[in-house]
């Protein structure tokens, strides 16, 4: 059986807090850190550094494409392997979206080293992690959380944006293909920023409903939760 190690949520009389509701942590199987999905996501990290060998140093674009596509297929491996042999467990749930953003991050800063897209694009992305790691991760560990559940716009912009920069990295090469994969790319970039702030704000609404149900003066604050 699941494992959630969630609250009870707040309560108004008889009727429980539908606000809370959305704040409540994802269940997780076990508490086994040495699983086959959790070895998978740590191999995707390990693969970060490489790739941006690859994408900064060797200019090998083929290589650091490979690379990614084969993070992408060990991230829905590790996903459904999870979910189909009830190994989901806490680690997994940090150490997956924490590789997600790390490719993101190396991919992005790694274009923009080379002239690939500009530096503003790198600050507006990045002010959204530090906007987040400021306003939001200190108040949730005062309370004895780890992170806010994943919402499925913050899935979905990861998922335009690890699109969007190989398209826009192909884009760059001198072939007749190429503006083709630049106009795709572009969209997927304009598309991506756009949900990557809309669940920031997302993410922000959900952590006041964690303030606001769990002040810091209660010393009983529940156990870690979300990933």
């Amino acid at each position: 059986a699941s494992v959630a190690r969630v609250s009870e949520p707040v309560t108004d009389g008889d009727q429980a807090s539908p606000r809370l509701a959305r704040v409540s942590g994802e269940p997780y199987d076990t508490d086994r850190v040495w699983t086959v999905p959790n070895a998978l996501s740590m191999l995707r990290l390990l693969g970060v550094p490489l790739f941006l060998y690859l994408l900064i140093h060797k200019h090998d674009d083929w290589l650091a494409l490979g690379l990614l596509i084969i993070s992408g297929l060990t991230d829905f491996l590790d996903g459904y392997i999870a979910r189909r042999f009830h190994q989901t467990s806490r680690l997994g749930q940090i150490l997956d979206p924490m590789a997600d953003r790390l490719y993101t991050i190396a991919t992005l800063v790694g274009l923009a080293i080379r002239d690939i897209v500009p530096w503003w694009l790198v600050v507006i992305l990045l002010a959204r992690d530090v906007m987040m790691l400021i306003f939001i991760a200190p108040g949730l560990r005062r309370r004895g959380f780890t992170n806010l559940p994943v919402h499925f716009l913050g899935k979905a912009a990861t998922f335009a944006l690890l699109y969007a920069f190989p398209l826009v990295l192909l884009g760059s090469h001198h072939a007749s293909w190429a503006i083709y994969a630049q106009v795709t790319g572009w969209a997927f970039v304009l598309w991506g920023v756009a949900l990557y702030w809309w669940s920031a704000l997302i993410y922000l609404r959900q952590a006041l409903d964690v303030f606001q149900a769990f002040p810091v003066r209660g010393r009983g604050a529940p156990p870690a939760v979300g990933a």
